[in-house]
């Protein structure tokens, strides 16, 4: 038992340096500025791209955090928008909020909009107008995508290092999962930061309220997305992120597993999640 905790004690404190600047990703849903409102002056806060609220929405709730001076950083989905005209007004926006970095998807919806398929081809429409923003970070996926192969992918991500400054992996429940997509990114030429997603406290009730509120078919692309995420979401009780933090930080430590922080998915359970992770940095300090 003493030799547990002692470990336990080394694993929390060699994840510190990731909980240092975590970032926080939420819906584009009004009720969820009560919860960030209570954050420290520029949190990270992400907000993601809804097929079914639609670009505006994002927008939306970027220009209201940024008032909370809160740093905005806008998922901007390459399927939802339809030409180099309306990119240039959405970057425009952002522009005038103050909001100078953006997080680029191909997104979920079935069918591009228009003429941007995918993020990299976003990336390029941007390069094009002139206007990339300060700050780009770009998706990665340790365990695989549902619809693209493994080849694909890394061709992709590739390119789009040219434009990005990082890449957030998506949800991943397995720090060994992670080291080696870090690994594998190196020996494949990406140099890239590499910014770990991992479930943030998850409620389930929330979980299942919020996924009705944004609309039962991207709650549920989102889970078929995410590998083992259904179960472990969604048992009783919910989901605490402590072990899987504790093992990233210990084999960040040990085996050199190049991190450069974390990013929390709420599911807009944003407050709880901060506390989590105050709390967890003061003992880990």
């Amino acid at each position: 038992m003493e030799q547990l905790f002692t470990r336990r004690s080394r694993d929390r404190r060699a994840a510190a340096p990731l909980l240092a600047r975590p970032r926080y990703e939420v819906l584009p849903l009004p009720a969820v500025l009560e919860e960030t409102g209570a954050l420290p002056e520029q949190s990270v806060v992400t907000v993601t791209a809804s097929p079914r609220l639609g670009v505006g929405a994002t927008l939306d709730i970027c220009e209201k955090l940024a008032a909370q001076r809160l740093h905005a950083v806008p998922h901007l989905a390459a399927r939802q928008l339809r030409d180099l005209a309306e990119l240039s007004d959405v970057l425009g926006r952002l522009a005038g909020a103050g909001i100078d970095e953006v997080f680029v998807i191909g997104g979920d919806a079935r069918d591009p909009s228009g003429s941007f398929a995918d993020g990299l081809s976003l990336l390029r429409g941007m390069a094009e107008l002139g206007r990339l923003p300060a700050r780009i970070g770009v998706p990665s996926y340790p365990e695989g995508h549902p619809v693209i192969g493994e080849a694909e992918l890394w061709s992709a991500l590739r390119a789009k290092q040219d434009y990005a400054d990082y890449t957030v992996t998506q949800l991943c429940f397995d720090a060994g999962a992670v080291c080696r997509f870090v690994a594998a990114a190196r020996g494949s030429g990406i140099t890239l930061p590499v910014v770990a997603g991992v479930p943030g406290v998850v409620d389930t009730r929330v979980l299942l309220k919020v996924g009705l509120r944004i609309g039962v078919g991207d709650s549920m692309r989102f889970l078929r997305g995410h590998g083992s995420a259904a179960g472990r979401l969604l048992r009783p009780g919910g989901y605490r992120p402590g072990g899987l933090v504790r093992e990233l930080g210990a084999r960040a430590a040990q085996e050199g597993c190049d991190l450069a922080g974390l990013h929390f998915y709420t599911f807009n359970r944003v407050g709880r999640t901060a506390r989590w992770v105050d709390q967890t940095h003061r003992r880990a300090a």
